[in-house]
């Protein structure tokens, strides 16, 4: 019997969701060895669980939400969070350190009738995620990676090194050293193959911290190149502000875990 799996939709663009569709060759081998049982992105036919593996994107910001991933985590046997949303919160995460009532009144005209969550939160803080793909959108060859070894029985092996590792193998010159640009690259984890820094711009952190980000000199860096200490709090407060290893320096407080 073929492995079930399902693709889950949560607070977010659906980005993450197209680069299942944009695998476009590779979807075909995908769908010849899965069944895919519920993908509302991908047709009308959602079949209940249980299922196998269950991607999930987007992250927790309503309670309509935390139920709903809880209830996923209990059909599934394996559930994978991907892109920035589903493992970090997002960009919407972005509002977590301001007042909920001010930026639901600047942004909707009936502010009254939205039901959210204080805080936009990862789908960790909520139930056990076996597995994450970073990224905003994730890559797609980690997907398909991703999708072959589970279908094997295996759980991937992803890199955590950084993006300025990328750029040694590309032959890129630093934007840092040679354009004084800030570049998120010595923190963020590589998973883009340094696209950014391959156009002379500085990384923007999309894929989230590395497994061991050097904090501290990277402050000193950013110091450096002459950045205040609000423009330095504004190169992480992007897709993954609310991030592990991002959040004290984009001012965003962590919330507590729920059960």
């Amino acid at each position: 019997m073929k492995p079930r799996i399902a693709v889950h939709k949560f607070t977010s663009c659906d980005g993450c969701q197209l680069t299942f569709l944009n695998c476009e060759e590779e979807l075909l081998a995908i769908v010849q060895a899965v069944e895919i049982a519920y993908f509302a992105e991908a047709g009308s036919e959602l079949r209940p669980g249980p299922y196998d593996v269950a991607f999930v994107e987007g992250s927790i910001s309503t309670p309509d939400e935390v139920e709903k991933i809880r209830k996923i985590r209990a059909e599934s046997k394996f559930v994978v969070a991907i892109g920035a949303c589903a493992t970090a919160g997002g960009i919407q995460a972005l509002r977590n350190g301001m007042s909920l009532e001010m930026v639901k009144a600047a942004v909707y005209p009936t502010p009254e009738v939205l039901d959210v969550l204080p805080s936009s939160t990862p789908h960790s803080a909520h139930i056990k995620v076996d597995l994450e793909l970073q990224g905003c959108p994730i890559s797609k060859a980690q997907l398909i990676q991703t999708v072959a070894s589970l279908v094997a029985g295996r759980v991937p092996k992803l890199p955590g090194h950084s993006v300025c590792l990328e750029c040694k193998r590309r032959g890129n010159l630093c934007v840092v050293v040679n354009d004084r640009l800030p570049c998120m690259g010595p923190v963020t984890r590589t998973g883009c193959g340094a696209l950014c820094p391959t156009y002379r711009r500085g990384c923007y952190g999309c894929f989230g911290p590395s497994d061991d980000p050097q904090l501290e000199p990277f402050r000193w860096m950013l110091t450096d190149l002459g950045l205040s200490e609000e423009a330095r709090s504004m190169e992480f407060a992007k897709f993954n502000a609310y991030a592990e290893g991002f959040r004290k320096d984009s001012g965003l407080e962590p919330t507590t875990r729920s059960s």
